[in-house]
């Protein structure tokens, strides 16, 4: 559904600091003195923000978390096209970057909203400035899964991404995914660990995955933000047959049908999708081949 920004409010996602309070952007003071509604992931991170700004709000302070989050979103939308300025605001960083704000900025658009956003710090670019790694080209993958026959799964996913790669980890489990990149992805390959961005105790550790994961067995404390580097430009010469279909295999059994995993496999070998097809089946025609000599020989 398309309506008209005539007579709907407006949508403000504002970024907060990630550390230092001295960051907050000029116009996040200003936004939250004069919005109708602050939704704040957390009231309390929210109250103390306005008095370390030395602002006031005005509005109405509404909680809008994880879990009230698919609740709360229709009664900011009504709010939203009766006219209201609403300004949601995470406990750090630019909501819906691995915050909520997501499920809301689809609702706006969808009911004809005007959604903006006051600019703010970003973990993901300052821990990408900072690692030292090539930033020409980068991807965001967010938090990995907790469990860890499901972290190894992604991880081989994006084995072959020759982008920078950005994740966020909670410290507790900082040990176990670096020891798991280091797995998938070589112990070799470089990374950084960004800690407490922007506050008092930052620090950035940079190196081989394999060293990484032994210094992070120490125990690492406070927010985390991993940098790693892209997996090197592979020639088709170097990929044969078998290291195709298991490439595809992966894919498979991380959820995506054949023929994307042929098409998605081809494309990062540099191959024609038949080539790609072709090696998956003589792979399989092999094993039935294998299998019937097998039986025969039983």
């Amino acid at each position: 559904m398309t309506g008209t920004t005539g007579t709907t409010g407006t949508l403000v996602l504002a970024g907060t600091p990630i550390g230092d309070v001295a960051d907050a952007p000029p116009r996040l003071a200003a936004e939250l003195e004069s919005a109708d509604i602050v939704a704040a992931e957390d009231t309390r991170r929210l109250r103390r923000l306005t008095q370390a700004l030395g602002v006031r709000t005005a509005g109405r302070v509404v909680s809008y978390f994880e879990g009230n989050e698919s609740a709360r979103t229709p009664e900011l939308v009504e709010a939203l096209t009766g006219g209201a300025r609403v300004l949601l605001v995470t406990d750090a960083g630019m909501p819906s970057v691995s915050d909520p704000g997501y499920r809301l900025v689809a609702a706006a658009v969808e009911h004809g909203v005007r959604v903006t956003a006051v600019p703010g710090p970003s973990a993901v670019l300052t821990a990408l400035a900072l690692s030292a790694l090539p930033v020409d080209r980068f991807c965001f993958e967010g938090f990995l899964p907790r469990k860890a026959g499901e972290r190894l799964g992604r991880l081989r996913e994006v084995a072959a991404e020759r982008r920078t790669m950005v994740f966020f980890e909670a410290p507790h489990r900082l040990d176990d995914t670096l020891t798991a990149m280091a797995e998938v992805f070589g112990a070799d390959r470089r990374a950084a660990v960004c800690r407490e961005l922007t506050k008092t105790y930052e620090e950035v550790k940079r190196g081989p995955l394999g060293e990484l994961a032994v210094w992070a067995a120490e125990g690492v404390r406070g927010e985390i933000t991993v940098v790693v580097e892209g997996a090197a430009a592979t020639g088709p010469e170097e990929l044969d047959a078998e290291e195709l279909v298991r490439r595809v295999r992966v894919r498979e059994e991380a959820g995506e049908r054949r023929k994307e995993a042929i098409a998605a496999v081809a494309a990062e070998a540099g191959l024609p999708k038949r080539e790609v097809f072709d090696a998956v089946v003589a792979a399989k025609n092999a094993a039935r081949t294998g299998l019937a000599e097998g039986k025969g020989l039983s």
